[in-house]
Order: C-alpha cells, then structure tokens, then sequence
C-alpha cells in the first residue's frame, strides 16, 4: 500500500505540565502524543511503516482540534484491533477497474490507512482523467474525514468523499436508529490551505457528543431527543436514547439515505442495514472523489473568483459582536497553530486510559 507524508508536519512542541490534579484537562505535545500511539501501535502488530502512518493521523486530527476523531477515539480504535475488526497488516486490493472509476475491497485494514492510500489513488487518477472515483467495500472507521479533504486539497485537487455507517440515526418521524450519520466531505484548495466541509449527517456527530459528555457541557444547540421524545441538548441523554438529530431534519435523514445507497451501489459492499455493530463498526463502504482543476480553461482565475465569494462572505452582518463569520475550515490553522505551540488539550482520564493501553 503506498503511503504519503502528510503536508502540516508534527513539530517538537513543549510538553506543559503544570496542572493540579483538580483540573479534567492537561495538555500533552504533539511529539508525546504521537510517540504513545507510535508505541502502542507497534505493540499491536503494526509495522513500524503503517504504525508511524496511522500514529501521524491519530495526531494530527488532534492538533487541528478534532478530538472526538483524534486522541479521544484511539482507544477504542485499540479495542476493535484487540477485537479482531481492524487488521493491522491488511492491504486493500483492486476489484475491478471502469475508465476513471475504480473499485477495492479493503479487506478490514485500519480505516485511516485505506482512506489516506485511496485518497492518493484518486488523485492518480484524477491526473489521467481529470476526475477519478474509488469506492472500497470491506473498510473500517476513517477517523476524521477532513483529513482525506486536506490530503487532497494541499495538492490541488477538490475532493468529494463520503462514508455510510452502522444505523444510529432514526429517519425523520421515527424513533429506531435505520440511517447512518454518514459523514460527508468537500474539499477546495485555497491558498496555501484549503476549505473544508466536514460533516455528519446528524446535528452533532457522535463524537462531538462525547466530547460535550466529556467536558461536562451542553450543547449549544438542540441535538436530538432524550427517551421521553423531549428534544434536547444534553448529550448523555441523546447517547442514550440513539435519537440525534438529522441535519435539516427530513432532508438531513434523505441525504443519508442516498449516500448509503451509493456508497453500496458504487464499491459493491455492505449497506447500513448491513453494518451491524455500532460498538466496533467495521465492514463499513466508502467512496472518494478527486477532480483535477488545474487542465480547466478557467484555472487562472479560480483563485481571484474563490476570494472574491469569500470577501462577499465576510460582509456578513454578525448577529452580535463575538460572532465571527467564518468559512468551513477556517478555523483549524488558528487551533493548529495554537496546539502546537502550548500542547493539545486531552481530557486527563482519557489520556491516563491510553497510557495505560
């Protein structure tokens, strides 16, 4: 399976330890972050290759401030090698091949793995073709699906991806989990950065409902329904009750239905009705997009038409002082910056929990 450096490199950061032990969160460098997935990685049967690869993407979804899909989320990552549903030494292979369409079978590796080497094929064959599609059955969990997003975008290729999951949405109107929140993403290069959509199809992913749990906090904004059909914003409630929220309500829980259904149709793999454990997740579908822009006739002025959208954007009238009108992804070089620097924020029992993996 090829590999690729990623382009925002894991910097020698200082470790802040200054913490009293009343405090939920310390801060752990991004160096010490990655050399505890790196050691527990190896341990598990990963070579040292795939190991260091899959330590760097745990690491950086943190230091770009997606902890429910970075630190948070490793140790059950862990728990489902343990369980046999991620195989460490996997390699996706191919399936069948139609013009620039392509399908792999993932064969249960270590979702990040596969979705970082089928974001670097989609990109090959985006070269050739000007766009490439790769839809790969037999995956795992991708973590976070910017980072496919980023990947892509940092060389110059838009990026569209999506992955269907275990069914723990209810459709709109009903009160059992039947959709997945099949997260969705878009990607556009943008200066040196990019702009990134990342999103799931419920208001709050699971994640961020954990992350919320976690830090003893509400949710800005109703999330779901607690199991007296009240809507809510107490996460332990809408964790509890498997009733999130779709995202624009009936159409949130129709975009889900459709992305499940081509997510299946296009790599021939399972469906969300398919997927049937939410604990581990595996076997789940996935599909990726890379659309090379730079052979367009209008190439040259893509980036003034991008700024000029972006510059009506920020004429925005706030709602009030503290707003910031942002675009999607905007705010991850300030967290980047800011976590490199002064250390990534982790809740302290998780991190006690993974030390001791």
């Amino acid at each position: 399976m090829k590999t690729s450096n990623l382009s925002v490199s894991i910097q020698n950061t200082k470790y802040n330890q200054p913490m009293t032990t009343s405090e939920k969160t310390i801060r752990i460098s991004s160096v010490k972050m990655k050399s505890e997935f790196l050691r527990i990685l190896l341990s598990l049967g990963f070579s040292e290759l795939k190991a260091e690869k899959c330590a760097e993407i745990f690491t950086l979804n943190s230091i770009e401030g997606v902890y429910s899909h970075g630190v948070n989320r490793f140790p059950r990552f862990v728990n489902n090698i343990k369980e046999g549903f991620v195989i460490p030494e996997a390699e996706p292979t191919l399936v069948q091949t139609t013009g620039s369409l392509e399908q792999w079978n993932g064969n249960l590796g270590p979702g990040p793995l596969n979705a970082s080497f089928a974001t670097e094929r989609v990109i090959e064959l985006a070269q050739g073709n000007g766009i490439g599609l790769l839809a790969m059955a037999n995956t795992n969990h991708w973590m976070r699906g910017g980072t496919y997003g980023w990947q892509a975008a940092r060389k110059g290729f838009v990026f569209i991806g999506w992955t269907n999951t275990c069914a723990n949405m209810p459709a709109w109107g009903a009160k059992d989990p039947r959709l997945g929140n099949n997260p969705f993403v878009i990607a556009i290069p943008y200066e040196k950065e990019a702009i990134v959509l990342d999103f799931a199809m419920t208001q709050f992913s699971y994640g961020k409902l954990e992350t919320y749990l976690h830090e003893g906090k509400q949710l800005p904004f109703s999330g779901g329904f607690n199991n007296k059909n009240e809507i809510t914003t107490d996460p332990a409630s809408i964790l509890e009750s498997w009733r999130p929220i779709p995202i624009g309500y009936w159409k949130g829980a129709s975009f889900s239905l459709v992305l499940d259904m081509l997510a299946t149709i296009l790599s021939g793999g399972l469906s969300t009705s398919d997927v049937k454990s939410c604990t581990s997740e595996y076997g789940v579908s996935q599909v990726f997009i890379a659309i090379d822009i730079q052979n367009l006739k209008n190439f040259p002025s893509i980036a003034g038409s991008l700024q000029q959208i972006i510059d009506d954007l920020k004429k925005s009238q706030p709602e009030n002082e503290t707003t910031k009108i942002r675009y999607p992804g905007e705010n991850v070089v300030q967290i980047r910056n800011s976590n490199l620097k002064d250390g990534i924020p982790v809740n302290r029992s998780i991190w006690d929990k993974i030390q001791s993996l």
